[in-house]
């Protein structure tokens, strides 16, 4: 409803107003494929209205590579200028945003801000060199080579600063929006989005090999909203959410192998399971974290069934902790699971499978309470005697009953067995 309510306000806007318009994204927190698609979708609407400029209002840990040069792609190919402003105050451009102020037609920054630490991160270990000193993989080398001329070619493109460009990839440099102004690293500084439009008001950009005149004075700014497919694979690729649907597909399908017609934790788990390994197939993880988790999960299975004195408890919390800790990579992908997630999580899965698992097989060995299985051992009275049979009263009902012992009327019996609607008695001596 927002995106028609937003593509409506766009083709009526220029009917009512010479204002010109200004698209504003809000890219807020780590970059991945659903911020890649936020910004892909908001080019496109902006390209097919006529829009002045796009502003993207930035505050990023960095994120992934893919999905970073994807988005440098798309701005890069736009025929819109796109502005990239690192907003608000106490905001960051980290790693991938260094990256995507450089590629972009303005670079701003407000006051308080910072960018860099733009070296790329594997998420995992690479082959090491012949060289015995060198702490620095093969692979790894490869990575800051290809980063180093990635940020050169964009900081020439833009006529932004190289040699600071290169530190910040190579050194992990780091910069104040001040002193980024004063190196040349960003166009401009202002306090909120008002004062940047009407400093940009005037300023001529070069987009698509053309020298663009911005007219930014009393802009209309416009936000862009995200769509449903877009912010669902927001919530999925988050480390947190897709540790959690995981562990609810393990739970899930586990507790269903137990309890075999349950349906609901099957399904659950299934449905779970699904969008778990969606999730990982879109995002890095590390797959001894995962088989961390497993394997911490089958040793807290095995102290129920197993008497390991709390030795295999104690390993398969360990296990479990460990792999969520190794799951995912904060540095590769901007944010990792959250700790205290984990030890909530971690303390959750150790009561669940020594308690939880520990009474449901209690209560399956458990003496049966009712069916006709029950009134094995039940106590009756015999209430009538003829000749080869008795009538006993058990359980509120009159039954038909023999005995390979003589009966009287009114003795106490008991059940040693059922045929048919027959009980087999025994008398009990008082």
């Amino acid at each position: 409803m927002k995106r028609l309510l937003f593509l409506l306000f766009l083709i009526i806007l220029p009917l009512f107003s010479a204002s010109p318009t200004v698209v504003k994204l809000e890219i807020s927190g780590a970059i991945g494929p659903a911020t890649s698609s936020y910004l892909k979708e908001g080019i496109a609407s902006a390209i097919s209205h006529d829009v002045q400029m796009i502003l993207i209002e930035l505050d990023t840990p960095g994120g992934l590579s893919t999905s970073m040069r994807e988005m440098i792609q798309d701005i890069l190919n736009s025929p819109i200028s796109v502005a990239t402003y690192v907003y608000p105050k106490g905001a960051r451009a980290a790693s991938a945003g260094t990256y995507l102020l450089y590629a972009s037609h303005v670079a701003a920054m407000a006051p308080g801000t910072n960018l860099g630490a733009a070296t790329p991160v594997s998420i995992m270990p690479g082959q090491k060199t012949a060289d015995a000193n060198s702490s620095i993989s093969t692979l790894e080398k490869k990575a800051i080579n290809d980063a180093t001329a990635y940020i050169k070619s964009l900081a020439q493109l833009n006529d932004r600063n190289i040699s600071w460009a290169i530190e910040a990839v190579k050194e992990a440099e780091s910069l104040s929006a001040e002193d980024a102004l004063k190196s040349g690293v960003i166009d401009l500084m202002a306090n909120n989005t008002e004062e940047l439009l009407a400093k940009l008001h005037g300023r001529v950009v070069k987009v698509a090999n053309q020298n663009h005149i911005l007219n930014t004075k009393d802009a209309n700014i416009i936000n862009y909203e995200a769509n449903f497919k877009t912010r669902f694979l927001s919530i999925i690729t988050n480390p947190n959410m897709a540790y959690i649907f995981l562990l609810i597909a393990i739970y899930g399908i586990f507790f269903e192998l137990m309890n075999p017609g349950a349906i609901f934790p099957g399904v659950l788990g299934g449905i779970a399971g699904v969008i778990a390994l969606y999730a990982l197939n879109i995002i890095p993880f590390n797959y001894a974290g995962l088989a961390l988790i497993i394997l911490g999960i089958a040793f807290m299975v095995a102290e129920v069934f197993i008497t390991g004195f709390g030795v295999l408890g104690i390993g398969g919390v360990i296990s479990f902790a460990f792999g969520s800790i190794l799951l995912f990579d904060a540095d590769t992908l901007g944010s990792s699971v959250s700790i205290p997630l984990i030890l909530a999580l971690t303390i959750v899965s150790l009561g669940f499978f020594v308690l939880v698992i520990r009474l449901f097989i209690s209560s399956r060995s458990a003496k049966i309470v009712s069916g006709a299985e029950e009134l094995v051992g039940a106590l009756g009275e015999v209430i009538e005697v003829n000749e080869n049979s008795y009538h006993v009263y058990c359980h509120g009902e009159a039954w038909s009953a023999k005995s390979k012992s003589k009966l009287s009327a009114g003795q106490r019996v008991e059940v040693i067995r059922l045929s048919g609607l027959t009980l087999e008695v025994k008398p009990i001596k008082e």
